[in-house]
């Protein structure tokens, strides 16, 4: 049995279960969760919390030094890169704006006493002037985000600078990262248990309003995802990659039915060049460059979720975000993109990555657990849509450059 199947059903019978002893049986649902459901939960929670800061610290850092020597990337890596943040930004933008119109977490129903109060926000200045780590090891220790991301930039950057002097080092960060995506694989392998435990805990503490609130949950991070899909992709194609956005979408449709079976962008890769060479014509240089790039620093389907999980965990919770914590969700989760790797599960830790900087409880995890799976299938399509949208873009504008196939591919090395 494949492991999205058993994610789903345990996501099916925790919802089975909390439910049926929420109606009937309150006082054995107390026992149950005391010493089953909620400890299973707990245990899965834990793992992911204990891979968030290597992850952060491997992957990130991995991820700026794949860009290479920035003198090196001329003018179409910057380019690429520059069409990567910004649409990500417009990603956990719409994100967030369409969290706050249909406030999918803020009804009235029992979060089973778990009342939490929010730390007092830092300011803009202060946050901003707080990136940079003292002590990067007390930085880690404490989980400050935004500070491993700052102190990773930089080692990322040295390493690109660096070049062959530090291939030792890098190889070392290179193994650093496989490790951690081996045991996120191992780890997702108690998914459906965790997803049965989180799930029965939460509906059976919830009721029927809990369940409600999940699904309003799913329904709004689909339709930033589909938004985000064809107002910001489709207009790209059409405006600058001066592409027909129906004959674009349809396609790369095979590429993205792909992406959507095997939740992994990484893994979509050779399908996805494949696709966007021969059925979109993008020249293979900048397809070979542009879509391996993207499966490394373009997530914005994993924006999306971490804008919309964010805001509704605060709305659940009861807690009104400021202003400056808004912003950094958008910096947070737009960084994080840089190095969420391309493999099914890394959105859950990247998400308790956003949650920490921003003084949100992680274990609001639990809340949206069990639908993740579903909405990771959907997302990682999009992501894959967003790669091809920026190769098209690339493609159309090296024409006015008058660069041919093996100019580009000169120019990309």
């Amino acid at each position: 049995m494949k492991l999205t199947t058993k994610i789903l059903l345990g996501l099916l019978l925790g919802a089975a279960v909390g439910l049926v002893l929420h109606m009937t049986a309150p006082d054995l649902f107390t026992t149950l969760d005391t010493y089953i459901f909620s400890p299973l939960g707990t245990i899965f929670l834990n793992l992911i919390k204990m891979l968030v800061v290597p992850i952060v610290f491997f992957s990130i850092t991995l991820g700026v030094a794949a860009l290479g020597d920035p003198k090196k990337l001329g003018r179409i890596g910057g380019k690429t890169i520059a069409f990567f943040l910004g649409t990500t930004t417009l990603a956990i933008t719409i994100a967030i704006a369409l969290a706050y119109i249909f406030q999918p977490g803020s009804g009235d129903f029992d979060t089973g006493g778990a009342e939490y109060e929010s730390q007092k926000a830092p300011t803009v200045v202060e946050t901003f002037t707080n990136i940079i780590p003292t002590n990067p090891i007390q930085a880690m220790t404490e989980a400050n985000m935004l500070q491993i991301i700052a102190f990773s930039v930089f080692i990322g950057f040295a390493l690109a600078m660096l070049g062959k002097k530090t291939e030792s080092v890098m190889r070392v960060i290179e193994q650093g990262n496989e490790i951690m995506m081996f045991l996120v694989n191992l780890i997702m392998r108690f998914a459906p248990y965790g997803a049965f435990g989180l799930l029965a805990s939460a509906i059976g503490t919830m009721g029927i309003d809990g369940m409600m609130a999940m699904i309003a949950y799913m329904l709004v991070v689909i339709a930033a995802l589909f938004i985000h899909l064809f107002a910001v992709y489709g207009s790209a194609v059409s405006f600058l990659g001066k592409m027909n956005p129906v004959h674009f979408f349809k396609g790369f449709f095979p590429a993205a039915t792909v992406a959507f079976s095997t939740s992994s962008s990484s893994s979509t890769l050779p399908v996805s060049m494949k696709t966007a060479q021969e059925n979109l014509n993008v020249p293979k240089p900048i397809s070979s460059f542009v879509q391996p790039l993207g499966a490394t620093i373009n997530m914005d389907g994993t924006a999306i979720m971490q804008g919309v999980a964010t805001i509704f965990i605060a709305q659940v919770y009861g807690t009104d975000l400021a202003f400056s914590q808004l912003i950094m969700i958008v910096v947070v989760a737009v960084l994080a993109s840089i190095g969420t790797a391309g493999v099914p599960g890394v959105g859950l830790i990247m998400l308790a990555m956003v949650l920490n900087q921003v003084a949100l409880p992680v274990e609001g995890i639990a809340l949206i657990l069990g639908i993740d799976r579903l909405l990771d299938m959907t997302r990682t399509a999009v992501n894959v849509y967003g790669d091809a949208a920026c190769a098209v873009v690339i493609a159309e504008s090296e024409k006015k450059h008058g660069i041919t196939e093996h100019k580009a591919a000169e120019e990309i090395s």
